[in-house]
């Protein structure tokens, strides 16, 4: 009999769901899309009437002994999802709770994303015996992950690493949380977009880009004028990068991490935003940690990195 876990990734789009062995080995996956559920309870069901039915058509003996759930705004300790913005429910939703009582008290375990992706990162991926690392998602928002001495940086109400909202310009960019100035307003895909056009206003320099309205351009948009030698878009990563390096320097002040993964879309840019962060994160270290730190790509596969995330959690509180 195979021992199993089940991984669940809740995004504002899609929920998805897989069986995963503790080698990280996918055996089944499906999803439905997020928001179809107008009520939590009828949205729980489907996820529990799922993760049967795709268990149900493994040829082989099985048990699933735990489930791991990464999600905005989970909270590790509650196991609630508490006000998630991109969801429907703006309660505090008890899902950890209820996937327990559905299937039958096994362990229920939820984080945020972010932490799931540092476990992934820890289980599966490049962090393989690490203790002390960090996880930088760069996507539509910077998230982050802090492992410290092999454990999850939760804090005492479960929400502690939130890196992408620390102050990068007091005052500055406004952003989607309330404030202005965060990080993430500068470091993200949509904080990559508003470089170019930042570039764009205050300097006379040709570029395709200048033929998209501001709707239009994607960060995509930029890596593939940058890839094609764009010195406008290249500026913008270049930007980007030193930013985040800037904001690197001074997060290993206060953790000293083995290294730091980037993970996520804007990552995928590798070199470009590489390069510029790795040389102003060293500029900008303390003499004794430079050339100490290491600046990694994530290691996990990017598809199925939120599901390895989420299954991680699950075997990792199992194992504990």
């Amino acid at each position: 009999m195979k021992n199993l876990v089940a991984g669940i990734d809740i995004g504002g789009t899609n929920t998805v769901y897989a069986l995963v062995d503790e080698t990280g080995a996918i055996h089944a996956c499906d999803s439905f899309p997020t928001n179809s559920f107008q009520n939590f309870d009828d949205y729980i069901i489907a996820i529990r009437d799922g993760i049967l039915e795709i268990a149900g058509k493994l040829d082989f003996s099985h048990k699933i002994l735990g489930i791991g759930i990464g999600a905005p705004n989970g909270n590790y300790y509650t196991g609630c999802i508490e006000s998630a913005a991109n969801l429907l429910w703006k309660d505090n939703l008890p899902i950890a709770e209820k996937l327990k009582v559905l299937f039958g008290g096994i362990p229920v375990v939820l984080t945020n994303d972010a932490n799931a992706a540092a476990i992934g990162e820890m289980i599966y991926g490049g962090a393989k015996g690490m203790k002390n690392f960090v996880v930088i998602t760069l996507g539509t928002g910077l998230g982050s992950g802090f492992v410290v001495n092999g454990e999850v940086l939760y804090g005492h109400d479960g929400f502690a690493g939130e890196y992408g909202h620390i102050a990068y310009k007091r005052g500055g960019r406004s952003c989607g949380c309330g404030r202005k100035g965060c990080l993430e307003t500068y470091v993200s895909a949509p904080g990559l977009k508003r470089t170019a056009f930042d570039l764009m206003v205050n300097e006379n320099t040709p570029s395709v880009l200048r033929e998209f309205t501001f709707n239009q351009l994607t960060s995509k948009d930029i890596f593939i004028a940058a890839q094609s030698g764009d010195k406008l878009a290249n500026a913008a990563f270049e930007t980007t990068g030193k930013i985040l390096g800037e904001a690197l320097a001074d997060l290993v002040a206060i953790t000293t991490p083995e290294a730091i993964f980037l993970f996520g879309g804007l990552a995928k840019s590798k070199k470009l935003i590489l390069d510029p962060c790795r040389k102003s994160m060293e500029d900008n270290l303390l003499s004794i940690w430079k050339g100490k730190v290491k600046l990694l790509i994530s290691g996990l596969d990017e598809e199925n990195a939120a599901i390895l995330g989420s299954s991680a959690l699950a075997w990792k509180e199992l194992n504990k």
